[in-house]
C-alpha cells in the first residue's frame, strides 16, 4: 500500500457544504483520498508532502476537445466558422497520419496535465493513437472516434463498424483510466439512417455518444427544412438521448425553450467552451436558464485550432465573465460553481467517479501555488482560484494518487521529445498534399 499524506494545505472540497480546510492535511491511500482535514495521530506515510502555500483542488475535467488539433494552432486564424472549416481545418486533417495524432495528442497532454487537466473527453481520429497517450500520461480520458457517415472518402480511419470494435477492446482499459463514446460528428452532417445505426451499436456495446449540437442559427434553420424539426428535437426523435451511456452534446449555443426541456428532461450533458465561441465570433446566449432548469453545464476548451490553447484556468475565468455581461447580471455562476463545472459535472459527463476532494472520491487532485502577487491579498480563496489564478500557478498534478507533475515537472511525459516531434510532425503534415475531402453546409 502507499500512502501519500500532504500537510498544511487549504484544501478547497468542492464537495455539498463547498468545505474548505485551512492549513489542514490530506491522506491518500492506494489511489483514494483516505481523510481530509486532520490526520491520524498513528499515521505512517511513504510520501510526506508539505502543501504550505498551496492550495489542493480536484483536478479539472476537459469535458470537449479535440486534442490533436494542437497541430494547427495558429493555422485558421482570423475567419468565420464555415470558412474556418472548410477552407483550412478539414483540407488540413486529410493529410493527417496516425503518427500525427499521437504526437499532437502528446503535446496536448503535456499542456492539459501543466493546466491542471486530470480527465478529457476527446473527439477526433486515430483515437487508438490517442489511448496510447491516455495509457503513457497517466490522465483519465473518454474518447469518441469521429465519423460522418457521408462516404468512405470523408472519412479518417475504420469507418463506423472498426470504430465499434475499437470500443469493444478499448473501454476500461489502461486499468479503468479509458473510456470510450461513439462519436458521429453532427446531425448537420451525419444522415439520419447512420446516426440510427449510431443508436443501435450504442445499445449493443453499452455505451454513449459524443457529437456536435446546435452551433448556430444557420443549422436550425437547415433542420428545420430538411427534417421539420430543430436539431435537438430530430436526434431525440432517433434515440440519441437514449442511449446507455448517455450523451455528450457540445456547445448547443442556439437552443429555445423546449429543447432546453428536452436536454434536462434527458439528463444530457453540455460542454460549454467559451473562448473558441468568442474567437469564432459565434453568437451564444448566456447559460442560466439551462443552469436553472437542470441541464447537466460542464466546462471545455475545444480543440487549439479553434481556442488555441487547452487553459481551463482561463475557460474557468472566460465562462463566468462572459456570463456575468451577457445576462448583464453580475450574480450569475457565483462562487465555485465555475469550478465545479470544470471538475465534478466534468467527471460525471465522462462517467468517471470523483470532481470533490472527500474520503473514497478518486486522488485526482492539483495543487495551486497561492505565493504569487496576483492571489494576495486572500479575501476569498474562491474568488482569487475563479478570477485570479493561472496555469502557471499549477505546481502538482495528480491522477489515482500517482504524480503526473510534481514541482512543475512532469512525471510520465518526455516533454522534450515530444515538443520536438510534435513540432516537426506538425510541419510536415501542412507541407503534404491537402486536399478538401467534406463540406460544411449550414
Amino acid at each position: 500500500m502507499t500512502v501519500i499524506h500532504i500537510r498544511n494545505v487549504d484544501i478547497v472540497t468542492l464537495d455539498e457544504q463547498g468545505t474548505i480546510h485551512h492549513n489542514a492535511d490530506l491522506v491518500i491511500r492506494d489511489g483514494k483520498i483516505e481523510s481530509v482535514g486532520k490526520a491520524p495521530a498513528d499515521l505512517t506515510a511513504d510520501q510526506t508532502v508539505d502543501g504550505s502555500h498551496h492550495a489542493v483542488l480536484p483536478g479539472f475535467v476537459n469535458a470537449h476537445c479535440h486534442s490533436p488539433m494542437t497541430f494547427e494552432r495558429g493555422w485558421a486564424e482570423d475567419l468565420p466558422f464555415d470558412r474556418w472549416l472548410n477552407e483550412k481545418i478539414w483540407v488540413a486533417e486529410s493529410a493527417l497520419t496516425p503518427d500525427d495524432v499521437y504526437w499532437g495528442a502528446a503535446l496536448a497532454a503535456c499542456e492539459m496535465i501543466r493546466s491542471g487537466i486530470t480527465a478529457f473527453n476527446d473527439h477526433y481520429f486515430y483515437m487508438d493513437r490517442v489511448a496510447d497517450v491516455v495509457e503513457q500520461s497517466g490522465m483519465k480520458a473518454a474518447l469518441a472516434w469521429c465519423v460522418f457517415g457521408i462516404g468512405e472518402d470523408a472519412e479518417i480511419g475504420p469507418g463506423l463498424d472498426g470504430t465499434a470494435e475499437w470500443i469493444r477492446e478499448t473501454h476500461g482499459s489502461a486499468n479503468g483510466r479509458l473510456r470510450t463514446f461513439l462519436g458521429p460528428h453532427s446531425p448537420y452532417i451525419c444522415p439520419p439512417e447512420f446516426l440510427e445505426r449510431i443508436v443501435e451499436i450504442a445499445h449493443e456495446t453499452g455505451q454513449g455518444i459524443h457529437l456536435h449540437l446546435a452551433e448556430d442559427n444557420q443549422q436550425i434553420e437547415q433542420s428545420l427544412e430538411r427534417y421539420g424539426l430543430r436539431p435537438v428535437q430530430h436526434i431525440d426523435r432517433l434515440g440519441v438521448f437514449d442511449v446507455p451511456g448517455g450523451c455528450v452534446a457540445a456547445h448547443c449555443l442556439s437552443l429555445d425553450a423546449d429543447d432546453i426541456d428536452i436536454l434536462a428532461a434527458k439528463g444530457v450533458y453540455i460542454p460549454h467552451c467559451p473562448i473558441t465561441y468568442m474567437k469564432l465570433a459565434m453568437p451564444f446566449p448566456p447559460i442560466k436558464d439551462r443552469l436553472a432548469a437542470g441541464v447537466n453545464m460542464c466546462l471545455g476548451t475545444d480543440g487549439p485550432g479553434s481556442n488555441a490553447d487547452m487553459d481551463m484556468f482561463a475557460v474557468i475565468r472566460q465562462a463566468v465573465l462572459s456570463e456575468k455581461y451577457q445576462s448583464r447580471d453580475p450574480e450569475s455562476l457565483p462562487g465555485d460553481t465555475a469550478l465545479r463545472m470544470a471538475a465534478q459535472n466534468g467527471a460525471r459527463a465522462l462517467g468517471f467517479e470523483g470532481g470533490a476532494i472527500e474520503a473514497g472520491a478518486p486522488a485526482d487532485l492539483i495543487m495551486v501555488d497561492l505565493d504569487a502577487p496576483h492571489l494576495h491579498p486572500l479575501h476569498s480563496l474562491i474568488a482569487n482560484l475563479v478570477h485570479s489564478a493561472k496555469s502557471a500557478d499549477i505546481t502538482d498534478v495528480m491522477v489515482d494518487g500517482q504524480w503526473l507533475m510534481r514541482n512543475r515537472e512532469l512525471q510520465t511525459l518526455d516533454e522534450e521529445k515530444i515538443l520536438q516531434e510534435a513540432e516537426a510532425h506538425a510541419q510536415s503534415m501542412v507541407s503534404r498534399g491537402m486536399k478538401q475531402v467534406r463540406q460544411y453546409k449550414a
